[in-house]
């Protein structure tokens, strides 16, 4: 019998009065790329106030710098239901290339859900044009790419809170043409949640797994370029079960965007900003990028002048608005929101407006 959630979706192109702004009653966990012309950003929305069978995926291109944002796609499975839409992400791979992923699924299962993709080759010409969405295998991802010291590409991919060894590794050795999944790391039953997995990797090759638990951020270790993995354990960085961002910038620092201070456990308010430069060994400065509750989801990207440029969402069914901030290291290590050329709270979009 054919897996529904791996069938090509129904509706991709440019939104349509069924997707329009004006209709949407949800938007939120939204990504962001950047190519030498544009910033990128995706989410996903609904017409019901609910993540729910209803949901589709938006991509939208800012070409001035984040200022000014142009909805470009969507993608709906199958308009009202069963399926939905979810969890996108956005990378821009080494060869300058533009991939879209997004997941497509039933309800809250993702240990059957399809991990689709769709690439764009040349993003910063007027009309891109994107290759047909491709069926890259089960699963969620909900964390960037990342290439690994052997010139693999590695997906973070998930299938959720009823598999062993969820938070999973699926590896390209041809550059996105063909995918494997490795190994995964196991979350303890009575701590899994989405996982929402990210990968770091260290210059001795070790390789290293942040994972969304019950209890706040897990870690786990692998020795073998991610065939094996020890069990997951915390961090010791205080977290709600909410989704993080952390990654490696070109320094070769590490940034953490997590919510609240390093030692204090919160909800989703107090979007804060760390950097390490020892390998995630300790972290200093805390640029608050957002106070307000219901704020969460980042994600970003380094752009090319050394600007960290980062989107997150604000109160899904209410304001429905995707943010951007834009900032440097050293204004994390100042923490100072007031610093020249900091940028917070800029909008992308905001549910009824339209910004075209």
């Amino acid at each position: 019998m054919t897996n529904i959630c791996h069938l090509p979706p129904a509706f991709v192109g440019p939104p349509d009065a069924e997707h329009a702004l004006a209709t949407r009653r949800f938007q939120g966990i939204s990504s962001l790329a950047i190519t030498p012309g544009a910033y990128w950003a995706t989410w996903y929305a609904g017409p019901t106030p609910d993540e729910d069978s209803n949901n589709y995926v938006v991509l939208s291109r800012s070409t001035d710098a984040g200022a000014n944002w142009q909805e470009l796609m969507v993608v709906d499975p199958d308009g009202p239901g069963p399926l939905r839409a979810f969890d996108p992400q956005l990378w821009s791979d080494p060869q300058g290339r533009l991939w879209w992923f997004w997941t497509q699924g039933e309800d809250h299962h993702g240990h059957y859900a399809g991990l689709w993709s769709m690439r764009c080759d040349a993003p910063d010409v007027a009309a891109p044009v994107w290759s047909a969405p491709v069926l890259i295998g089960t699963g969620v991802m909900m964390g960037k790419p990342l290439v690994l010291n052997s010139g693999e590409w590695a997906l973070p991919v998930s299938t959720w809170r009823t598999t062993d060894n969820s938070a999973g590794l699926v590896v390209s050795n041809d550059d996105g043409q063909t995918w494997e999944r490795r190994g995964g790391a196991q979350v303890p039953r009575a701590a899994r949640s989405f996982d929402e997995h990210q990968f770091i990797e260290y210059a001795d090759g070790r390789l290293d797994v942040f994972v969304r638990t019950r209890y706040g951020i897990g870690r786990s270790r692998s020795y073998d370029q991610g065939r094996n993995w020890a069990t997951v354990q915390a961090a010791g960085i205080p977290h709600p079960d909410a989704r993080f961002f952390i990654s490696r910038l070109r320094s070769g620092n590490l940034i953490l965007i997590k919510h609240g201070p390093l030692t204090e456990k919160t909800g989703r308010s107090h979007l804060t900003a760390f950097l390490s430069r020892d390998d995630g060994a300790t972290w200093e400065g805390g640029l608050l990028i957002e106070e307000r509750e219901k704020v969460s989801y980042p994600d970003g990207q380094q752009d090319a002048d050394g600007s960290i440029v980062i989107t997150h969402d604000f109160d899904r069914t209410g304001e429905r608005t995707i943010h951007m901030a834009r900032f440097r290291e050293e204004d994390i290590l100042a923490g100072k929101a007031d610093a020249p050329g900091v940028l917070l709270r800029q909008i992308i979009s905001r549910a009824g407006e339209c910004r075209d």
